[in-house]
């Protein structure tokens, strides 16, 4: 394997909208969502350790999971486990780990990877990262891989490609936030738009000239800590000066603002898995329609729902159509499938009503 190869696994985040299965305490990317036997970010380990050496790959996350990716990733040391003291989105968290790799590796290529998301065709995954790396060792570039839209979701922004290039990687127009559903539908008529995935490959060079030339308060308050990365100092700096960087994503820190930007249109089927409609719509369905994760179901006029309980628990669900019912400890949710967006709501509900320990 080249050892100029590194990834970047992103797992800080929540995932609110699969409450009650992803907690604050216990997110959704250190859960078994798809009743494989692996959770989400085991899965995504092993798939960059096909490409890039496992000693390469740093897990960022919160401080608060430190504990649950050492029990869930054995292999992986300390050194590998980026920690945030607080949460500041990605572009800052993004640099910090960049600035640990170049130090250790100036000719360090990577991809910035969520732990959380569902791949389809993982050989077609490799190939595309292993040709986007070739890229980005070649040339003074930001990457990101583009999927191939197969209808008008207005859940995701969209990348704008130059249409007249007809290279597989393609100069980057313009990224387009959430659309509404007409001009989801005029993107996907025009042919040359992409749903943005969050998954991003350049070299440590290109990625820290950006954040230089775009983001010089960001670069500037993490670039002071150089000498202590990768020592016993690295944590007393970041402790300290973590918390002082601003809250933006990598997107409008450095992609949005940048001229050097190319994509290369997935060939791999990809979901984000950000809600438990989305986990539906990747799982084995029964004859009536019902996706089942873990429970057993005795069934009676009930179609189209996505069921989640512990393991072999019996679940007995008569006339409702279209619902999440999904079993978790001390919670039991039962809520139509139209409604998931508002999940991150009726958690707020609960949590003010019956107190923190249910969110």
């Amino acid at each position: 394997m080249n050892k100029n190869y590194y990834a970047i696994l992103m797992a800080g985040g929540v995932g609110s909208r699969f409450w009650p299965v992803s907690t604050q305490e216990y997110p959704k990317q250190f859960h078994d969502m798809l009743g494989t036997g692996d959770t989400l970010i085991q899965k995504t380990f092993n798939r960059l350790s096909e490409l890039i050496p496992k000693e390469n790959i740093f897990i960022l996350t919160n401080e608060r999971y430190n504990d649950l990716v050492f029990q869930q990733l054995p292999d992986v040391t300390k050194r590998q486990v980026v920690l945030e003291p607080a949460m500041r989105n990605t572009a800052p968290c993004i640099l910090y780990a960049s600035l640990k790799i170049q130090k250790e590796n100036s000719d360090a290529v990577m991809i910035v990877a969520p732990s959380d998301h569902w791949i389809e065709d993982e050989n077609a995954f490799t190939q595309n990262v292993k040709q986007t790396f070739e890229f980005c060792e070649q040339n003074d570039a930001l990457m990101t891989l583009g999927i191939q839209p197969t209808f008008p979701n207005t859940g995701y922004g969209y990348i704008e490609f130059d249409k007249s290039s007809n290279q597989d990687i393609k100069p980057v127009n313009q990224f387009r936030e959430k659309p509404d559903y007409e001009t989801a539908k005029s993107f996907i008529a025009q042919g040359n738009f992409l749903w943005n995935a969050g998954i991003f490959m350049w070299s440590a060079k290109s990625v820290i000239k950006a954040f230089k030339s775009n983001q010089p308060e960001l670069y500037s308050l993490f670039e002071a800590g150089i000498e202590a990365y990768n020592t016993d100092l690295e944590d007393g700096f970041i402790q300290e000066n973590y918390a002082k960087a601003e809250n933006i994503s990598v997107d409008y820190a450095i992609m949005e603002k940048s001229e050097n930007v190319f994509v290369l249109p997935a060939t791999f089927d990809w979901n984000d898995l950000g809600t438990w409609g989305s986990l539906y719509d990747k799982l084995d369905k029964d004859s009536d329609n019902n996706a089942v994760v873990n429970a057993k179901t005795l069934t009676e006029d009930a179609t189209g729902n996505m069921i989640r309980s512990k393991k072999d628990k019996i679940v007995v669900v008569d006339g409702l159509k279209d619902y999440i019912i999904v079993d978790k400890d001390e919670v039991l949710l039962i809520f139509p499938k139209a409604k998931e967006q508002d999940i991150k709501k009726v958690l707020q509900n609960v949590k003010e009503k019956f107190g923190e320990t249910y969110g």
